[in-house]
């Protein structure tokens, strides 16, 4: 079997003989129930080669769509002229780069249909090409935007360069609504969606599809799409790796599946990394490694943002209008972009639940912000790894604090927000990447706990202070009685003090107040 991996043209991958999951139905139902669209999805899920299908529907090419759905529902296959703006490649560091970029491609369009020497803004160009479409092929014209937001999201942390992208592009994008009586579709895709940018806020009739359930599975490869086109795949898999056909299918389902695009929708695997397990016949983490921007942690570092909360993040339906700039809040980007998705929707206050689709984005958005989070010239996390998840299964935290402060000794640069915040970040992300269950700021009757951790064997109880004794931090943990939420469990618990250093941005001491039966030392402070 050929995967499509990295194809994104629906030609190729038709007559090069690429397994094709069809998604023309969809495509078809979306094309005959209205004008102008906008879909987001995170990176790598099948945009490009979705809008690459609709490109050759409207190009009349019938041949291509033998044996699909739409080959069946379509009975007219008219020939469109079709715009189709590719925005996915391309170097978008500078506006030259830009505009060089929007140059070529209109130059293109301008040789089949034609140009005039007044036509001197992008705008004017791309209104005086499709009139000339229409009326040379006296049909209407279709138009095709992919990655609209590619410049825009490249710029995001630079405001000035930002703003000269969207000015640029707010010209080309007004135009869709100004020419309504020359196009016969419209149809654009990206990552995030920008409410300021004239595409939205001008073309008041583009119907965003984003969330809506009919479309949820537009994009992606559903449960019963991949045991219809896989089946035989999932068996090479399952034999290269000695597992049984269900093993194979639940550790797909763990690694890959999750991703929800609407209330109580159906989950959607991650069509990048799916397609290349089948392939290489082994399992890993294919659609992380592509990349990840790192002004989404630059957005949770300024926000000072509790990190435990990506697990369980509670968003109004209005936080999904629009992302601009680094000063929004950075979960709808965080959605948009694939590391969080939908996992539950309170319909009485039209808030939605969101966390982490599976367990390839969790691991792998854990493990890359660490080095943001502990930037320490001298130590790398590989070097204790293994002796710190053996210490805090076998209940030795004097050993795994000692490992922590050894992480954290000798940090670079300064710390951005709240100090407190950022030392909880730092343990949650530490604990997540060991694999172990941590939750931070957990609530009791009578407080906050900092943080729990909790093992098979163990529960260990942390109280977290800044340039304050690690005695007062356990003396809290005693006031507040924090152990008697636990007091029926019967895993040993340890309740832990910490005390962090603003000056060191490390571990200044801390104090443990061990099970009865456990003989371990009790503190430790420096020197």
């Amino acid at each position: 079997m050929l995967y499509p991996i990295g194809i994104q043209g629906f030609e190729t991958v038709i007559t090069d003989g690429f397994v094709y999951v069809d998604k023309t139905a969809q495509m078809y139902d979306l094309i005959s129930s209205g004008r102008y669209y906008f879909l987001s999805r995170p990176r790598r899920f099948g945009k490009s080669l979705l809008v690459s299908t609709m490109k050759a529907y409207f190009e009349g090419k019938k041949e291509l769509f033998k044996g699909l759905a739409i080959e069946k529902l379509e009975k007219e296959w008219k020939q469109y002229p079709v715009l189709y703006l590719d925005l996915n490649t391309g170097k978008y560091d500078t506006l030259d780069n830009l505009e060089s970029n929007l140059n070529t491609i209109f130059a293109k369009w301008e040789r089949i249909y034609g140009s005039l020497d007044v036509e001197d803004t992008f705008e004017s160009r791309l209104k005086g090409i499709i009139e000339r479409a229409y009326e040379n092929t006296k049909q209407k014209v279709v138009i095709l935007v992919d990655e609209y937001d590619k410049p825009i999201l490249t710029a995001i942390d630079n405001a000035k360069l930002q703003d000269q992208f969207r000015q640029t592009l707010k010209s080309i994008y007004s135009v869709l609504k100004t020419q309504s009586d020359y196009i016969r579709f419209g149809f654009l895709t990206g990552v995030s969606k920008f409410s300021h940018m004239s595409v939205f806020s001008d073309l008041n009739n583009l119907e965003d599809i984003t969330l809506k359930r009919r479309y949820a599975d537009i994009c992606g490869i559903s449960e019963k799409e991949l045991h219809t086109y896989f089946k035989d795949s999932i068996k090479e898999l399952a034999e290269e790796n000695s597992m049984t056909y269900d093993e194979t299918c639940a550790e797909l389902e763990k690694l890959y599946d999750g991703y929800h695009f609407a209330p109580n929708s159906a989950g959607m695997y991650n069509p990048f990394s799916l397609l290349n397990t089948l392939k290489s016949k082994e399992f890993g983490k294919y659609w992380y490694r592509t990349g990840t921007p790192t002004f989404l942690v630059k957005m949770l570092q300024k926000k000072n943002y509790n990190l435990n909360n990506l697990q369980n993040e509670t968003v109004t339906a209005e936080m999904f209008d629009g992302v601009e700039s680094l000063d929004d809040s950075p979960i709808p980007l965080l959605y948009q972009c694939g590391y969080l998705t939908i996992t539950g929707y309170d319909k009485r206050f039209d808030k939605y639940h969101l966390g982490f689709p599976n367990l390839e984005v969790e691991q792998g958005f854990t493990n890359f912000l660490l080095p943001f989070y502990i930037r320490n010239k001298d130590k790398k996390a590989s070097d204790f790894l293994d002796n710190f998840v053996c210490d805090v299964e076998e209940g030795r935290p004097e050993r795994f604090l000692s490992s922590m402060k050894t992480l954290l000794d000798g940090n670079d640069y300064s710390i951005i927000g709240e100090l407190e915040k950022y030392f909880q970040n730092v343990m949650c992300l530490i604990f997540k990447l060991m694999g172990f269950h941590v939750d931070v700021e957990y609530k009791t009757a009578t407080g906050r706990i900092d943080a729990v951790i909790k093992t098979k064997d163990y529960i260990y109880l942390m109280e977290l202070k800044v340039d304050t004794p690690a005695e007062k931090a356990l003396e809290q943990i005693e006031t507040k009685d924090y152990a008697k939420v636990f007091a029926a469990d019967e895993r040993k618990l340890y309740k832990i003090g910490v005390s962090f250093s603003s000056t060191t941005r490390s571990i200044s001491e801390y104090k443990i107040e061990a099970p009865s039966n456990s003989p371990i030392r009790g503190e430790w402070k420096l020197p």
